[in-house]
C-alpha cells in the first residue's frame, strides 16, 4: 500500500512523538532515582508495551502482521537494543535530563563511524568535519579533568548514541523483509524475555504512586514509539529529523520543573556544536540520497 506523503502531519506526529518520548525518559529517572532498579525499569517498559502491541495490530489489520522467519535476527536487534536501553535510562538518571538528552543526539556521528569503519563506504569531508565538531561538544558538556558530571553517566550517554547506530543497521536489513509494528513488537517481546530473569533479585515492594507511574513509562514510551514511526510513513526521514532535537526543550523543562536544575554554560556551548553535527550529517545524507536513523531511533524501532 503506497503512502502519500503528508508532511505537515509527519511534523505534527514527530512532536508529540518526541514529547511522549521525553516524558518517559523523565518519569525513568524520577523512579530510577526514588529507589526501583534499572532491571525492573526495563522489564516494565517492555512488557507494557506487549500487549498494547497486540492489542494494536488487532485492531490494524490483524495479527498475522506479526508473523515473520527472522526470530533470530530479532533476538539479535533487541540484544543491541537493551544493551542501548540501559545506557539511556542510566544516562537519565546519573546526569540532568537535558546533558542525558544532548548526549544522545550523538547517534548521527556515530553512523558515520559505523559507515566508514564497518561498512567500508567513503565517508567525505563534510561528514567527518561534522564527527569532529560533535565530539568537540561532548567533550565541552563534560569537561573531563573538571568532573562536573557523572563520568559514568556520561559513557552511558555516548554508549545509548552508538548502540542506536548499531541498531539503526539491524533495523535497516529487518525492514527489508518485516513490517515496522513487527520489529517494534519483538523487541518488546524479547527485551521483556531478557529482564524478567533480574526482577526475583532487583524487585522490591512498590506504592500505588510508583506503580502508576511504572504503568504510564511503559504506556507513554509505546504511544511515543507509535507516534514516531507514524511520522515516517507520512514523511522523509530528512525532513523530520529536525523535531527530534525538541527533546532538549524538554528535557530542559522538566529538570527545571522537578529538579530545579538548569543546564550550565557548558552545556549551552556543547548542546549546540552537537546539535549542528547532527544536522549536517543529515544534509549530507539527503544530499547522497541515503537514510539517517534520528537520535530518538531507540523509540522509532
Amino acid at each position: 500500500m503506497q503512502h502519500v506523503e503528508r508532511p505537515l502531519l509527519a511534523l505534527a506526529f514527530r512532536l508529540a512523538g518526541i514529547a511522549l518520548i521525553s516524558t518517559m525518559f523523565m518519569l525513568v529517572k524520577y523512579l530510577g532515582q526514588s529507589g526501583i532498579a534499572l532491571p525492573e525499569l526495563m522489564f516494565w517498559r517492555q512488557a507494557v508495551s506487549v500487549p498494547m502491541l497486540i492489542g494494536w495490530v488487532l485492531l490494524a489489520g490483524g495479527i498475522g502482521r506479526l508473523r515473520t522467519r527472522r526470530l533470530g535476527t530479532h533476538a539479535g536487534r533487541a540484544t543491541v537494543g537493551m544493551f542501548g536501553m540501559l545506557c539511556g535510562f542510566a544516562a537519565s538518571i546519573l546526569l540532568p535530563l537535558a546533558e542525558a538528552m544532548t548526549l544522545g543526539f550523538t547517534t548521527p556521528l556515530f553512523a558515520v563511524i559505523l559507515t566508514a569503519l564497518v561498512l567500508r563506504e567513503h565517508v567525505g569531508p563534510w561528514r567527518w568535519t561534522a564527527v569532529l565538531l560533535g565530539f568537540a561538544g561532548v567533550l565541552v558538556i563534560a569537561q573531563p579533568g573538571h568532573a562536573p558530571i557523572s563520568l559514568v553517566g556520561t559513557a552511558a550517554g555516548l554508549g545509548s548514541g552508538l548502540m542506536v547506530a548499531v541498531v539503526a543497521f539491524q533495523i535497516r536489513d529487518l525492514g527489508r523483509t518485516e513490517e515496522p509494528v513487527s520489529i517494534v513488537f519483538y523487541f518488546a517481546l524479547f527485551g521483556a524475555l531478557m529482564t524478567a530473569p533480574f526482577l526475583p533479585f532487583t524487585m522490591t515492594a512498590h506504592s500505588g504512586w510508583q506503580w502508576l507511574l511504572l504503568i504510564s513509562a511503559g504506556v507513554i514510551g509505546t504511544l511515543g514509539q507509535l507516534l514516531l514511526t507514524a511520522a515516517l510513513r507520512h514523511g522523509a526521514v530528512a525532513s523530520v529529523i529536525v523535531m527530534d532535537y525538541s527533546s532538549l526543550v524538554w528535557a530542559t523543562l522538566y529538570g527545571w520543573l522537578i529538579w530545579d536544575h538548569l543546564p550550565p554554560l557548558a552545556t549551552w556551548i556543547g548542546a549546540p556544536a552537537i546539535i549542528a553535527a547532527g544536522l549536517t550529517v543529515a544534509w549530507r545524507e539527503r544530499k547522497l540520497a541515503k537514510t539517517i536513523t534520528p537520535p530518538t531511533a531507540i523509540e522509532v524501532d
